[in-house]
């Protein structure tokens, strides 16, 4: 390193500062990446989505009964049959009821489990994966466990033998809508199997609270437990509860392999998709009232979302809260 001298002194020269060079083509290289990933995505979502939506959407307006290539226009009139059908809007009613019993429930679990598995000093991650196992079960499977083990009417099914410890005669858990215990059967096989996925977006989400607050409560008298609960857990995961219930309804209105394999020669508690199955799949194949009703139930869904979101402030900034 050169060097120059002031009074005597050597003093390192100083050094021109340098200005770093613009890298060539980063901007077209992060367009590339970001294309390489969400391509195959976004072409899967089109061809898989957003195209049998239309296609649905289509078909409704036509008479289309064993072809889904029809020619001839009916408007809506594929509507109006869809909505005159008893069965269609009793299904309506049953995803209430349903709805009614599974998304408290789920919410409430899962919440539930999440507290716990949060408050472990050891073993978090194996409790965690534990509780989170049963939704890599197929719902068909997870059915059938339910119905021919669980639930299966006969003196040595598990509930049965259960209830049969304190004298309680065998229940036809299934086979009879009144009083209708077919209901606890559908309700607990899809706790089981969706309350893990809802933990842990609870759990992320208490894990994300700062510890500030509770120290803070605490030094302002804040007893521990529901007190503290209430007023600081609670209300941080007001964005996790919104989104986790607008999850469950969706997916509550999305219910049919449960139905369809616990019930699949009942008349009685039947969720929508099971009765558009019914009407597209059945004997006429009438894809077109099939699609109309498809329509009306997407549009219901897209209904209650935004009422949902709107009650519970989804999306709504911190400052207008």
């Amino acid at each position: 390193m050169s060097t120059t001298t002031t009074r005597g002194v050597a003093q390192p020269a100083s050094a021109k500062a340098s200005t770093p060079r613009p890298r060539r083509g980063l901007r077209a290289s992060s367009t590339f990446n970001f294309w390489l990933f969400t391509g195959p995505f976004l072409i899967g979502l089109i061809i898989f989505v957003f195209v049998p939506i239309g296609w649905s959407i289509w078909l409704s307006f036509f008479e289309a009964r064993f072809t889904v290539t029809p020619s001839e226009f009916v408007g809506f009139d594929n509507y109006v049959q869809i909505l005159s059908d008893e069965n269609f809007r009793n299904s309506l009613v049953t995803f209430t009821v349903f709805a009614a019993f599974i998304v408290p429930a789920t919410w409430a679990l899962s919440l539930g489990l999440a507290l716990l598995v949060n408050r472990l000093r050891f073993m978090r991650a194996f409790f965690r994966s534990v509780f989170f196992l049963p939704t890599a079960v197929s719902y068909v499977a997870a059915a059938l466990i339910w119905k021919m083990s669980i639930f299966n009417g006969v003196r040595f099914g598990l509930m049965n033998t259960v209830i049969g410890w304190f004298g309680i005669d065998n229940i036809a858990w299934l086979a009879n809508p009144d009083p209708p215990w077919y209901w606890l059967v559908i309700v607990t096989v899809r706790l089981w199997l969706q309350s893990g996925f809802y933990m842990i977006l609870f759990l992320a989400a208490l894990q994300n609270i700062p510890r500030e607050l509770y120290e803070a409560a605490s030094i302002d008298g804040a007893k521990p437990g529901w007190q503290t609960f209430r007023h600081i857990t609670l209300p941080q995961l007001r964005a996790t509860t919104t989104a986790v219930i607008l999850l469950l309804l969706v997916a509550a209105y999305q219910a049919f392999d449960e139905f369809f394999n616990l019930l699949p020669k009942a008349t009685w508690g039947q969720p929508p998709l099971v009765e558009l199955y019914k009407v597209a799949l059945g004997q006429n194949q009438n894809y077109g009232a099939g699609s109309a009703g498809a329509v009306v139930l997407t549009l219901l869904i897209c209904v209650v979302t935004l009422l949902q979101g709107k009650i519970m402030g989804f999306g709504r900034g911190e400052e207008s809260k």
